[in-house]
């Protein structure tokens, strides 16, 4: 119960990750569901999102002791996949956008909410709760916990598979009453998994959902 190898304690653990999630998630709603922001939201913001994130960041450290990695790259060590990484992010982050301005793709709900109560201190925050804190606590449940659990053989088809799930879980933590929104979310989940599988760090995929998050705010 206490290692990865063990199904039911992995299940346990994840289902616990989720929840803290989940409370975070919650937080962020309650914050921009009041405009102007109130002082007494954003410090349960701070209080709760701190807790979830250094509670993830012990955990997967953690339980790295369990696994031998083949290699680890480091995600500034091939500055070229990174460098094209964050132009496919860049561009097709821009894309969705200019489908969005012509109504071709729908807002994203937090979108939507900062356009009726649009102002300085709620881009602010969303910038940090979207853009930074959110993505990283996704790319923690969605990758890192992900592939410890689920998909530790080194195989095409297993690594495959994994992307995939990790896609569509990247998609329902970030989920939008929008087909389309749905199957761009699991592109970019599924780019970010394959970005942790090349480089053996989850470093490459919290810097690369950090850009689109912060993309996602920024466009808006």
């Amino acid at each position: 119960m206490n290692t990865p190898e063990s199904r039911e304690g992995n299940l346990i653990r994840y289902a616990v990750y989720l929840a803290g999630y989940l409370m975070a998630r919650g937080v962020v709603k309650i914050v921009t569901m009041n405009s102007p922001l109130r002082v007494w939201d954003l410090i349960l913001f701070v209080l709760i999102t701190a807790m979830v994130l250094l509670f993830y960041i012990y955990r997967f450290n953690r339980e790295q002791r369990f696994f031998q990695r083949d290699f680890v790259l480091p995600w500034l060590g091939n500055y070229g996949a990174t460098v094209i990484l964050t132009l496919i992010v860049i561009v097709t982050r821009i894309g969705v956008s200019w489908l969005q301005a012509y109504n071709k793709v729908s807002w994203y709900g937090f979108q939507a909410e900062y356009l009726r109560h649009e102002s300085v201190p709620m881009f602010w925050f969303l910038i940090v709760a979207i853009g930074i804190v959110l993505p990283i606590l996704q790319e923690y449940l969605a990758t890192g916990f992900l592939f410890n659990y689920m998909f530790r053989r080194n195989e095409v088809s297993v690594a495959i598979l994994g992307m995939l799930t990790s896609g569509i879980l990247f998609s329902l933590f970030n989920f939008q009453m929008s087909i389309p929104l749905f199957f761009i979310n699991i592109f970019y989940g599924a780019l970010f998994a394959w970005s942790y599988l090349y480089t053996q760090t989850l470093w490459m995929p919290i810097y690369l959902s950090v850009l689109n998050g912060v993309m996602l705010v920024i466009m808006t």
